[in-house]
């Protein structure tokens, strides 16, 4: 039979050995957090940094560094991505007339629906939402400005 202190003994090992563990594991999500900061800061100054020409040539009430500008009157949906284009015309079909929800709308754009692509039509729709593409109905529904005729 084994000694109550031995038996300590064993158990503060393990314990040491799970800290050095745990602190590893901490040093590392450090770093990982400490690289995406240093990503986030030098993409901030760039982008603050565009020069005036780039900035003149897009279209107008276009945001510099946004594939969504915000919508303008007179503006037609050509000025946005491709991907863009098609949610906007998908959602002005009669297909979109009740207004669609994300999974509705990868399907009816080919995509698999799956949690990855379901999530990049999300982002993308709620880009277009909050530019004045389309509109939000209420939480992940989306329809056209003006309904279909």
């Amino acid at each position: 039979m084994a000694s109550v202190i031995g038996l300590l003994e064993a158990r503060e090992k393990g314990i040491r050995e799970e800290v050095a563990r745990l602190r590893a594991a901490l040093d590392e999500a450090e770093c990982a957090l400490q690289r995406l900061v240093d990503a986030r800061v030098t993409v901030t100054e760039v982008l603050a940094e565009e020069p005036a020409v780039a900035s003149a040539s897009l279209p107008q009430g276009a945001v510099a560094g946004s594939t969504v500008p915000h919508r303008t009157e007179g503006m037609t949906a050509s000025v946005l991505a491709v991907d863009c284009q098609r949610i906007v015309e998908l959602l002005e079909s009669d297909v979109g007339q009740e207004g669609m929800r994300c999974q509705q709308l990868a399907a009816a754009l080919g995509l698999p629906v799956v949690p990855a692509k379901v999530e990049g039509v999300r982002s993308k729709a709620k880009r277009l939402a909050e530019r004045g593409w389309i509109r939000q109905v209420r939480p992940g529904v989306f329809t056209a400005l003006v309904p279909a005729g």
